[in-house]
């Protein structure tokens, strides 16, 4: 496993995504029913925050609740939003001691009240802290929020000559945030989820086999190191890429 000492401090992501995959599989394997992954699935929630902190990560976007969790039984749905108001009760003085800033992307008005208005007690209670921002897609979709924002580029009837890939980004719910430089996904399943398809073009995808609620510092810190070690072209030939650097 690898250590803080063993990160480039200068080549940190800025930002890191997280499908964080694998707390049903976890709880059948337990002999409990999935909610108690879910339960478990916070401290591993601690420690990548935690771990993305030590290592200089300025944002990092973890992937919560999909629109299409919406369909799962009505029971796991509940418990899952009763959940969100324990942690959140649970972990404001976390992020507080962390300097760690929270918030939230995604169609927030079918979060149910009771949850919303917590979470928006601990943004604003967080506002200040600029250590790193742990932003929480709760109730989002990628396919979902490019719809959302051609329906809002509709409505205020831009020109569509005025309509290019910097005037789509500004109408995202990610438009005050750097695409995530590094996706963590962990659960050993190979796919995005339909999660910021659009802000992913040049992501660098890290897949772990651990399943979510046994995540810790160390696989936080393996996936940055396994990242250092890539060359980033962003569509350039590797010796255009080599060629910049040589030129600094």
């Amino acid at each position: 496993m690898a250590t803080l000492e063993q990160i480039d401090p200068s080549r940190v992501p800025t930002h890191v995504a997280i499908i964080m995959d694998g707390n049903g599989r976890w709880a059948m394997q337990q002999q409990h029913e999935r909610l108690f992954g879910h339960q478990n699935a916070f401290t591993a929630v601690r420690q990548a925050v935690e771990a993305a902190v030590q290592a200089g990560v300025k944002y990092l976007t973890l992937y919560t609740f999909s629109t299409e969790n919406w369909n799962r039984p009505q029971a796991e749905v509940d418990g899952l939003m009763e959940l969100l108001i324990k942690a959140v009760k649970e972990e404001t003085k976390t992020l507080m001691d962390n300097n760690v800033r929270l918030a939230m992307i995604g169609d927030l008005q079918r979060i149910p009240e009771r949850s919303r208005s917590m979470l928006e007690q601990c943004m604003r209670q967080t506002a200040d802290n600029s250590a790193l921002t742990l932003i929480l897609a709760l109730s989002y979709s990628a396919r979902w929020e490019i719809a959302e924002a051609v329906r809002t580029i509709c409505r205020e009837r831009l020109s569509p000559d005025a309509v290019d890939e910097e005037t789509l980004r500004r109408y995202l719910t990610t438009a005050s945030y750097p695409d995530p430089d590094l996706l963590i996904r962990t659960g050993g399943e190979l796919r995005i989820s339909n999660f910021l398809l659009w802000q992913m073009a040049y992501t660098e995808f890290y897949f772990s086999e651990q399943l979510w609620p046994d995540f810790r510092h160390e696989d936080f810190f393996e996936a940055i190191v396994d990242y250092q070690q890539r060359q980033r072209r962003f569509g350039k030939t590797e010796a255009q890429v080599e060629g910049k650097v040589a030129n600094r």
